[in-house]
């Protein structure tokens, strides 16, 4: 995800995506606290039928499951986020994190060029969400996935996001057939590693080899079609870059940053935007984007790196909605594509 950042800091900004509507919280927290477990999960199996699941598969997933009382403690207690920008990359874009994944996608080489093929995402991009979510494989969480996702789901603060979470690891189950014990992931129930969320497994989860389920706990190349597949879907634009990193006026009109504004490459040009080196940027009519990945310490805005990006950059936001993640998976890729 090397000097290793926690999952959790990795994912800053994930939960503004996943939690739903305040009013929805507010009451599965009174229906929560008015149940005790065993009363809640006799209605859970109640709902799960309702969704075509079996009782087999239900109890097979949740027989023995109780609270894990170390997911809430996590999350409870996620870190506040201190580092800054150039902090952040320094550790989850590390040289060894390069060098692992250059060796990995040599290793690798024929099976991410089919990928890329199938699904128009270069190789480089594939390996750099690989690398960024899990270490290339190293550190998927060691939690049970229906254990932390009914720890979540009871919890009450965010059950109606984790009781959707939960009935759709079930249909994995029942649908897929992967053994329960087999689902592993993060203490809030991302699996494998892709870090999968279970309903992004049943809509985006890809079996390379065609038959079966999709093993992206186990087996790279399932891990590798299931990311492609993700990014293509959400958007990926095989013609287009993620965006570079680039210098800028003192002088520029500060309104002109964020994604909500866009301008040709051309026209940044001639606002007096250039590449980070100093040279001039490619005469392109490209829609694009000019952000800086600022940091906030002590309450205060501190201005950071610029960067123009294109709408691959959206797609890598779509995946995970932290502007230091995006960057940093755009970053990635790019220094695993340079020798």
């Amino acid at each position: 995800m090397i000097a290793r950042i926690s999952h959790s800091l990795i994912r800053l900004a994930v939960f503004a995506y996943l939690v739903p509507s305040m009013m929805a919280g507010v009451c599965a927290a009174a229906e929560t606290t008015q149940q005790d477990f065993p009363t809640w999960l006799a209605g859970l199996k109640v709902a799960a039928r309702a969704h075509g699941i079996s009782d087999a598969s239900f109890n097979a997933a949740l027989d023995g499951v109780q609270p894990i009382s170390r997911v809430l403690d996590l999350d409870r207690q996620q870190p506040e986020f201190t580092l800054d920008f150039p902090q952040y990359l320094e550790r989850v874009v590390s040289p060894e994190r390069v060098a692992k994944g250059r060796k990995l996608i040599a290793i690798h080489r024929s099976v991410l060029s089919h990928v890329a093929a199938r699904y128009h995402v270069p190789a480089p991009v594939v390996a750099a969400m690989w690398g960024i979510e899990t270490d290339y494989g190293r550190v998927t969480g060691g939690f049970p996935v229906f254990g932390a996702l009914v720890t979540l789901a009871y919890d009450g603060r965010r059950s109606a996001y984790f009781r959707d979470e939960l009935i759709n690891a079930l249909r994995i189950v029942d649908e897929s057939g992967v053994a329960p014990s087999r689902m592993t992931g993060s203490w809030a129930g991302a699996m494998g590693q892709c870090q999968f969320m279970p309903s992004t497994y049943l809509k985006y989860a890809q079996s390379w080899s065609g038959t079966g389920r999709a093993d992206i706990w186990g087996k790279a190349e399932d891990v590798f079609a299931s990311a492609a597949n993700y990014l293509e879907q959400l958007g990926w634009n095989k013609s287009e870059l993620w965006g570079r990193a680039v210098k800028i006026r003192d002088t520029l009109d500060p309104s002109l940053f964020g994604l909500d504004v866009k301008k040709s490459v051309t026209e940044w040009a001639r606002l007096g935007v250039r590449r980070a080196d100093g040279g001039p940027l490619p005469k392109s009519a490209i829609p694009a984007s000019l952000i800086r990945a600022d940091s906030k310490t002590g309450g205060a805005q501190t201005p950071g790196p610029a960067y123009l990006v294109y709408d691959n950059f959206r797609v890598l936001m779509k995946w995970n909605r932290s502007t230091y993640f995006a960057l940093a998976a755009g970053t990635l890729a790019d220094r695993l594509t340079r020798r």
